[in-house]
This record gives structure tokens, sequence and C-alpha cells, in this order.
């Protein structure tokens, strides 16, 4: 049996310069656009770890720390799981703990889609994006990706 996910779980937000966000569609809900999401592997697995793991696997970008940088936004939402999705979670678990973190990168890096995970992907302006995805925690963060750019200036 497989193990139960963590209900710890990171959201990465992948934009541009010009604040275009680039979300993925779901293999397992056809029409659920998103940006990158994973659970913990380990309860002590470190949150910049989770993140750097789940955009690799689900885009095929590597965060060198350099080149591709990761922020963390220090903002957690708790939102409840959707209950299509609870059955992968300990009994009794109902809400998740979602960190948000963001890269920078050039619009024409290459993107590799896990195949089993998504459909498809769509650079669209950071607005249009918002309006797409079907989590309102993480509509909710592309829509505060113009405040965030401004701190990190």
């Amino acid at each position: 049996m497989k193990p139960y996910k963590i209900p710890e779980s990171v959201l990465v937000v992948i934009h541009t310069a010009a604040m275009d966000v680039l979300l993925i569609e779901r293999a397992d809900r056809a029409g659920f656009w998103q940006s990158v999401t994973g659970s913990k592997d380990a309860v002590d697995e470190p949150l910049l770890e989770t993140a750097t793991r789940e955009l690799f696997e689900e885009t095929g970008i590597v965060a060198d720390g350099e080149r591709i940088v990761l922020r963390d936004w220090g903002l957690a939402n708790i939102y409840e799981i959707y209950p299509v999705w609870r059955h992968r979670y300990a009994p009794g678990v109902t809400q998740n703990t979602e960190h948000v973190f963001s890269v920078e990168v050039a619009r024409d890096t290459p993107i590799v889609l896990s195949a089993r995970e998504h459909l498809q992907y769509a650079w669209l302006p950071w607005l249009e994006a918002a309006d797409r995805c079907f989590s309102p925690s993480n509509a909710e963060a592309v829509l505060q990706l113009p405040q965030q750019l401004k701190k990190r200036g």
C-alpha cells in the first residue's frame, strides 16, 4: 500500500520578468489548471527541497540557486483538501498547509511535463493565469505576484 501523503505542500508560481505565468493542466482532472504543487516526501524534508524537487518533476526546470532561484514568500495557506483527493491522506486529515514559492525563468525555458501528472502547459498573462487556476489559493498567489516582485526589488 502506498504511504499516505503528508498534508504539507508547496506551490511554486513560475513566471517571466514580464509576469507571464506558466500553468499546467492536471492529467487526473482535465480542465484543472494550476501552478506546480506537491507534498513533502518526508516530514523533515526542507520546504526548499520540496519546491526544488516538485519544480523539476513537473516541468523539468532545475532551480540551481544561481541562474534559476526559488523564492520563499514566507506565506502559508491552510485549506480544505478536496474530497476527491482525501483518500491520499491518513484517515481524518482534511486540511493541508501550502507554502508559496516563486521562480522567474525566461519564456523560452524548455518545459518537460510529467505525462503521468499533466496534459499540457500554457504561458498566460498573470491576470488571465489567476482566472484559469482552479484552486483559490493558487489564484490568490498569482494575484500577489506584482507585490512579491516589488518586495524583491
